[in-house]
């Protein structure tokens, strides 16, 4: 009982503190609407399983091998995220009369997994959660469960996100200064991107 609290706690952490996660779900919200935005929720959840799934599979490799793992992940999500980044700050601004856009459900969905796969706040919270909190007699299938609450709790919180976001009256507000608000979120993500490098290339 005292590890699962201990692993809501950690997950529930993780999951609200502000990332990139957090400003690829708003900006599909605000700019597409809310379908589009809990498929980008979704996607993310899907790449919480990603995590899972590798570190079950092989954690004493990982373990192992953990710091070139992470520069892998580092750099893809560096490019990657510099890359959505580079995309949102560039956007032209849609028609307010589109709720949908032009990102289709997939896209959504494959951002929000691409944001997410390539997240190392994910990797280390995931790692860290199964390799320092769980305990190695922990059954397999309680160890399936955790992942599986890791993955469902990033879902309803980016999907409360996407919610919020997609509100008609903050959308019309928020549309309506869209330009700016891309210049933001698009500065945040490149941001995000160029620091993981520094960090990479200091660490």
């Amino acid at each position: 009982m005292y590890e699962f609290l201990a692993v809501a706690l950690i997950t529930i952490l993780a999951v609200v503190s502000p990332g990139a996660d957090f400003a690829v779900v708003t900006r599909n919200s605000y700019l597409y609407g809310r379908k589009i935005g809990i498929f980008t929720a979704f996607g993310i959840a899907v790449g919480v399983l990603l995590h899972v799934f590798y570190t079950l599979c092989a954690m004493i490799f990982i373990v192992s091998y953990l710091s070139y793992l992470l520069h892998i992940i580092k750099y893809c999500g560096a490019a990657y995220l510099i890359y959505i980044g580079y995309k949102t700050f560039m956007q032209l601004p849609i028609k307010e009369t589109c709720p949908d856009g032009v990102l289709t459900i997939l896209q959504a969905f494959k951002q929000g997994f691409l944001t997410n796969a390539f997240n190392p706040k994910t990797t280390l919270f995931v790692l860290s959660t199964y390799t320092q909190i769980v305990s190695i007699e922990t059954p397999k299938f309680v160890l399936i469960v955790y992942g599986l609450f890791m993955s469902l709790a990033h879902f309803i919180w980016f999907s409360i996100v996407a919610l919020v976001f997609s509100i008609l009256l903050l959308r019309k507000k928020m549309l309506a200064q869209q330009v700016l608000m891309n210049r933001v979120i698009g500065l945040i993500l490149c941001i995000l991107g160029v620091l993981l490098v520094v960090l990479q290339i200091n660490y």
